[in-house]
């Protein structure tokens, strides 16, 4: 009994030997493991930059000169000569008005012209011959003023013979209708055997389209704002009729030939609260048509101290853009800011960053607010690094 009890006591004894050794030996692996390293994130430095201030709007196109084709006569339409939807050139034919009843009235206006004239020269006559016998008495001065006044009825009854017989003849002229500018015209409204009224029934109409119009808004905010940003000297601006606009079509092609911008409306549209500009477009080929919309950006204009940021580096947050940079002690920061327009690969930053600030726009996957990283610098194009200063604190600069 007393060997079982020693044979006992020693198995527990070699059991807590072995344990101990066991927990010596897996102290000392854990203290030999290395700690994990620490996250390694690439940044560029926010410097601030001039780059070309381009902002785009949306437009419509229309034609720089529309004529509407109407009747100077009331007859009725014996013929149309062009093709609806084709292009027509100054002093081609477009209509014919019943000439006959016209060509009737200009006879009839002719042939008063000549009796006005007969009349006229029959008072001059009578005129001449009774101015002498007034000097021996043989006629009363009446029969002299009666004579003065049927010449200068005769007179003012050809002027209006010869009034009656222009208007004949324009109204002749006029029953055939020939177009005004060159363009593209539209279908025809009226069509053979109808009764047109002057200057009333709208024929059709002419669209010069060479050059072309191109009508944007600008909204009030970005006309405020861009006030704000003058008077700041934050951009440099060579005036509203220097701007040149480059037009993109639905499709994102771009067209070939610059615009520019020649009338700015004095005030605000009440019904959109814009401000209406147009710009005009050389359209030798006819690819810019009436009602087709398309994007303008206007050029020229360049802001001044701006900071560029690469679009990876911009994320989304609850309450807008935000970027992560490296702050004091290398440690991650969240900033807000206000990205407010694209240059080729980047954002342009209005607000929320310095020059200086270390911006981390590789390895974003592997930060968190508050955590310690290592910055290491990162070309990008565009975007000016400061190997040197990517180690320092960022300069807070306004």
């Amino acid at each position: 009994m007393a060997r079982q009890m020693r044979s006992s006591t020693l198995a527990s004894i070699l059991t807590a030997c072995l344990a101990l050794a066991f927990m010596s030996g897996c102290k000392q692996q854990a203290a030999s493991t290395p700690a994990p390293p620490m996250p390694e994130v690439g940044v560029i430095v926010a410097a601030a930059q001039d780059v070309p201030d381009e902002p785009e709007f949306i437009g419509q196109a229309e034609s720089s000169r529309p004529v509407e084709i109407r009747s100077q006569v009331t007859g009725i339409l014996k013929a149309w000569f062009f093709k609806e939807g084709g292009d027509v050139k100054k002093g081609d034919r477009l209509y014919q008005i019943d000439p006959v009843p016209f060509h009737a009235a200009m006879l009839s206006a002719k042939a008063r012209v000549a009796q006005s004239e007969a009349r006229l020269v029959q008072a001059k006559q009578n005129l001449a011959r009774v101015k002498p016998l007034l000097a021996e008495q043989a006629v009363s001065t009446k029969d002299v003023d009666d004579a003065v006044a049927e010449e200068l009825g005769a007179k003012a009854a050809l002027e209006g013979a010869k009034a009656e017989l222009v208007k004949a003849k324009f109204d002749l002229d006029n029953t055939l209708i020939l177009a005004p500018i060159d363009g593209m015209i539209e279908r025809t409204k009226v069509y053979e055997g109808r009764l047109v009224s002057a200057q009333t029934d709208l024929l059709t109409i002419i669209h010069q389209v060479d050059p072309m119009y191109v009508i944007v808004s600008a909204p009030e905010s970005f006309l405020l704002k861009r006030r704000r940003d003058s008077d700041a000297k934050r951009i440099q601006h060579p005036g509203v009729y220097h701007l040149r606009g480059v037009l993109t079509f639905v499709d994102g092609t771009t067209y070939e030939h610059e615009g520019v911008l020649d009338l700015l409306d004095i005030g605000l549209k009440a019904e959109t609260g814009s401000r209406q500009a147009r710009v005009v477009f050389p359209n030798p080929s006819r690819v810019l048509l009436p009602g087709q919309f398309v994007r303008v950006k206007f050029k020229g204009t360049l802001k001044t101290g701006a900071i560029l940021v690469p679009q990876r580096a911009v994320q989304q947050g609850a309450k807008g853009s935000i970027v992560f940079v490296v702050g004091n002690e290398d440690k991650v920061e969240m900033r807000e800011i206000q990205a407010t327009s694209w240059q080729g690969k980047q954002w342009i930053v209005e607000e929320g960053l310095h020059v200086g600030d270390r911006v981390i726009v590789d390895g974003l996957h592997k930060i968190a607010p508050g955590a310690p990283v290592k910055p290491v610098p990162v070309p990008d194009a565009g975007a000016k690094t400061a190997p040197n200063a990517v180690q320092t604190k960022p300069e807070q600069t306004s």
